[in-house]
């Protein structure tokens, strides 16, 4: 969710990896074990819950949160509570981080001593205040000053015990003595309304013993007012602290008036006395992300330069690849690059680029795509943000019963409990991996068109790099799909959102062993059992050394890397993609019978029937490729009919009232249709899904059409007349896995200019290493090795084009931050006066200036 500040779009994100806890007080009991889980809290609002850790005072969670953080926050806060089934469970100690210290720990593996928690200490919210010291002349002549305290409202209060029913304590304090007033207590409410004033004596009136008021005129600024915000609680135990404020009279300066809100702060020397050590410790890393987006019209010169990657020659003289080349990491170039080219629809040849490039620079088959290239973490982020419904829909089903059913599969001896059955638990993980190995090898007409483009391109780039080999159109295509998208789903689901949080030991152990074995059938490596440095898994391999796994394999590779926006007759060899017998007819669009283009090997209409009837269906042979769909008398026999892909314009169920058959559907031509029958309900689905994947992308493809036959001289489904008419009902038009994604192009550029940014030393490095290699010929310098350049000229143009574009926004950056510092006010509703910003207050009124912050 993105604040808007004048024209422009503040997001905040955070990403968390919650690691473990150590050294937490043992439970005070005979049973010394805690059942620990932390929580994730934006101040004192939880946002997410680990699992629960049971019997251990050094619990590993192991688990990752990401989310968009939708408004104001003060503290980032994490919190150890142990479970008490009979109780409330109780809180064992917290790490509160402050916002502005949150980029000190950014992306590092930081320990945090727990700190204790206690109700004076939870606070949070703010509190507007309005003082006003005045002179006051008594009827005997003497002035005296008093103060006017108003209390007009709070905002954000902390809600205790499912209620909050908030009242205001304010009190002068001096060096000795002490007034209290109250407010009244609204009800029900964390923004209570109060608008009440209170009035103080701040100077010693005459009347006064120096014992009752010890406070002279010139000792003003040694008061100081206390504002303390209680819930007011029905309870034995009193009224719960939320928070309070303390304002030195200072503050009213020469004027004597002082307008401002406050965050309310901890009660001072509030909780009990404990030894932090005592409390443990908590290991975290945390990604604060602020991302301050311009209006689109600002990111035009770098956004063009980014899309345009795909167009340059070579591509590493790209703008995306020489992101890829200076960041640090290759995954940070890749989540915006990925989401951006998502977002504009060109991901597809983006990434054909530079795998083609990197599939040249392989020189052992056996070796490609096994780096961590930007290729590989621009595939493995597609596939994450696209193939999501796909892992969901395939694999969340069986690893939800593997994870609920907890049977026993461990394989390794030695780490056998004393009752279990190796050979029991053997079948176990065999009858587990067959179920997933066979719902992942059936599901490549789910996959998303995406992904079928990408692995398309891989497969070809590989093909024509190594010729000889004839493996490496799939291993290029199963490196990805097995190694870097299903078996990581199934050794960790819990990334993958398959599972809500990390799974327990066992089950664990159990989807660890699933992985491994899915993995190496993936492989399609030659010898299977050398990928094993276990014997225990090298003899379990051996249930799966038979050659319908392979078959299957190679048989899904296939279907996944067709796709229907490349040129289809650039593979030499046809891929068979689905083959059975099933019934058949063919109907004209205008109603008649149709020899089509081959009449006498088209099934016609029987004569002098005024409909279709048995007679008319005919049982044959259907083979699809990824070329064309044909029918055949029998099995092996030379085609009646070929379909070429690109001539399907739709695929859709047909309304069982049309010839009274269950199971039909149609695939529809240019001026015909092909009315067919399957087998069974599942059968029929088949056909349909796998004949929708390969024509979804073609040209002419109908947006609507007619669900029921024409018969009798009128659609039985719309009842209209006209054989010509056009469809009546929406086609079904793709698979729900082809989802569009939510991404926000300009704040993706915006990232990838804070990248650039960040490592600008690095491209100016870059551009050095250009110069270096266009004068000097000779062996690469090692201080610019690390860097791919095959085009130094080229590159270095992109380069300057880029510094251009960044320097550009940063210049706009510089000066929204300085136009926004003008603009702050310390003491104002959107920036309070906190622990650390009271002294800047002091500053800017005594200065008169605007302090930024």
């Amino acid at each position: 969710m993105a604040v808007e500040e004048e024209g422009l779009r503040v997001f905040q994100s955070v990403k968390i990896k919650i690691g473990e806890a150590k050294n937490i007080p043992p439970y005070p009991g005979p049973n010394r074990m805690r059942d620990c889980y932390c929580t994730v809290n934006l101040d004192q609002e939880e946002v997410f819950r680990t699992k629960i850790i049971e019997k251990s005072l050094c619990p590993f969670y192991g688990e990752d949160f990401y989310c968009e953080i939708p408004r104001s926050f003060r503290h980032l806060s994490f919190y150890i509570f142990d479970r008490d089934v009979f109780r409330r469970d109780s809180s064992i100690g917290k790490v509160a981080v402050k916002k502005e210290d949150l980029q000190k720990y950014h992306g590092k593996d930081t320990w945090f001593q727990l700190q204790p928690v206690s109700a004076d200490s939870e606070v949070q919210g703010k509190v507007h205040l309005e003082l006003r010291l005045s002179e006051v002349i008594t009827d005997s002549g003497v002035i005296n000053h008093k103060l006017a305290t108003r209390v007009l409202e709070c905002q954000g209060l902390p809600i205790v015990n499912g209620q909050c029913d908030p009242y205001a304590a304010v009190s002068l304090l001096g060096p000795s003595r002490s007034e209290a007033k109250k407010t009244k207590v609204k009800r029900k409410t964390n923004n209570p309304q109060f608008e009440e004033v209170f009035y103080f004596e701040v100077t010693r009136p005459l009347s006064y013993t120096k014992r009752q008021f010890d406070v002279e005129e010139e000792d003003v600024d040694k008061l100081a007012l206390r504002v303390d915000l209680w819930n007011a609680s029905n309870l034995k135990f009193g009224d719960e602290f939320l928070g309070g404020v303390r304002v030195p009279l200072r503050v009213l300066g020469q004027a004597g008036v002082h307008d401002a809100w406050y965050f309310l702060q901890p009660r001072e020397n509030g909780g009990k006395s404990v030894k932090v050590e005592e409390l443990g410790s908590l290991r975290l890393n945390i990604v604060y992300t602020e991302d301050h987006v311009f209006p689109s019209e600002h990111y035009t010169p770098l956004r063009d330069l980014l899309l345009h990657s795909a167009n340059v020659g070579p591509v590493s003289a790209s703008t995306a690849h020489i992101l890829g080349e200076v960041c640090r990491e290759k995954q940070e170039a890749a989540i915006p690059l990925v989401r951006l080219f998502l977002h504009y629809g060109k991901i597809v040849p983006f990434i054909s680029a530079i795998a083609h490039a990197e599939v040249n620079r392989t020189q052992d088959p056996n070796t490609i795509f096994r780096g961590n290239s930007l290729t590989s973490k621009c595939i493995d982020e597609t596939m994450k943000l696209a193939g999501m419904h796909y892992l969901q829909v395939t694999l969340k089903p069986i690893i939800d019963e593997i994870c609920t059913e907890h049977k026993p599969c461990e394989i390794d001896p030695v780490k056998l409990k004393e009752s279990e059955n190796l050979e029991t638990n053997r079948e176990n993980l065999r009858h587990y991996v067959d179920r997933i190995f066979n719902v992942i090898t059936t599901s490549g007409v789910r996959c998303p068109t995406v992904m079928c483009d990408i692995f398309f391109s891989l497969r070809e780039s590989a093909a024509t790099r190594f010729q000889v080999d004839q493996d490496v159109r799939y291993t290029a295509v199963s490196s990805f799909i097995f190694l870097r998208f299903f078996a990581p789903a199934i050794l960790s689901p819990n990334l993958f959102h398959l599972r809500p949080h990390h799974p327990d030991p066992a089950t664990s152990r159990t989807l660890t062993l699933i992985s491994k074995t899915i993995q190496t059938l993936g492989s399609l490596a030659k010898s299977k059992s050398a990928n094993f440095k276990e014997s225990y898994m090298a003899a379990f391999y051996d249930y799966f050394n038979e050659q319908k796994y392979a078959d299957a394999v190679k048989n899904f590779l296939d279907l996944i890397s067709t796709s229907g926006k490349w040129d289809q007759k650039s593979i030499e060899t046809p891929i068979m993609l689905k083959e059975g017998s099933v019934k058949l007819t063919i109907k004209r669009v205008d109603g008649k019978g149709s020899k089509g283009t081959k009449g006498r090997f088209m099934i016609k209409r029987a004569q002098g029937r005024n409909r279709f009837g048995m007679k008319n269906f005919k049982k044959r042979w259907f083979r699809l490729t990824n070329h064309e769909f044909t029918y055949h008398k029998t099995k092996g026999e030379g085609a009646l009919c070929s379909i070429p892909i690109e001539n399907i314009l739709a695929v859709e169920r047909l309304e069982e009232e049309s010839f009274k058959m269950k199971n039909m559907f149609q695939v529809i031509q240019p001026e015909r249709a092909l009315y067919i029958q399957a087998n069974n309900c599942v059968e029929a689905r088949d056909w349909i899904d796998i004949l929708t994947k390969v024509s979804q992308c073609n040209r002419k493809r109908l947006s609507t059409y007619h669900p029921s036959a024409y018969l009798n001289g009128h659609w039985l489904c719309c009842k209209l007349s006209a054989d010509t008419a056009p469809g009546c009902t929406p086609c079904t038009g793709g698979l729900p896995a082809n989802i569009q994604l939510d991404v926000d192009g300009d704040r993706e550029t915006e990232r990838i200019y804070s990248l650039f940014s960040t490592y600008m030393t690095k491209l100016i490095k870059m551009q050095e290493a250009c110069g270096s290699k266009s004068v000097y010929d000779g062996p690469e310098q090692e201080e610019y090795s690390s860097f791919v350049i095959d085009d130094p000229q080229e590159t270095y143009k992109t380069l300057k084009l880029i510094v251009s574009a960044v320097q550009t926004l940063e210049q706009q950056h510089t000066k929204y931050k300085r136009d926004k510092f003008k603009k702050t006010k310390i003491g104002s509703q959107e920036h309070p006066i906190g622990d650390k910003s009271f002294q800047c207050y002091i500053r800017q009124q005594s200065e008169s200036s605007t302090y930024s912050i």
